[in-house]
């Protein structure tokens, strides 16, 4: 399973009021550290559960990257209950990435 392709056509439905948290990873195709953070990314998105993995094309999506004020990517976001509770820059190890969002599981 692959990671959710959020747009601001349905940002607001799959995160916004999502009840569970979501991960999102802000990447770009030219972005050399985000291609090594999106495999992870997808395998995530089909190994966690009670949590809803995203990824946001910030070339694709600017208003998606100025809203969460992205300034370097990869940047890594949990969104929970509508509000960002957790952010990293910067590519990180698939385990890192798990406990990212593991910590808002309920």
């Amino acid at each position: 399973m692959s990671a959710l392709i959020i747009t601001k056509d349905n940002f607001e439905t799959e995160v916004m009021n999502s009840e569970a948290p979501v991960l999102l990873d802000f990447w770009s195709p030219r972005c050399g550290p985000c291609q090594m953070v999106l495999p992870l990314i997808d395998e995530l998105a089909g190994e966690v559960k009670g949590a809803k993995i995203g990824k946001v094309n910030v070339d694709e999506q600017p208003e998606l990257a100025r809203a969460f004020r992205v300034m370097s990517i990869p940047m890594l976001t949990v969104v929970k209950g509508g509000k960002v509770v957790k952010s990293a820059v910067g590519a990180r190890p698939k385990a890192d990435i798990r406990q990212m969002i593991a910590e808002f599981i309920a």
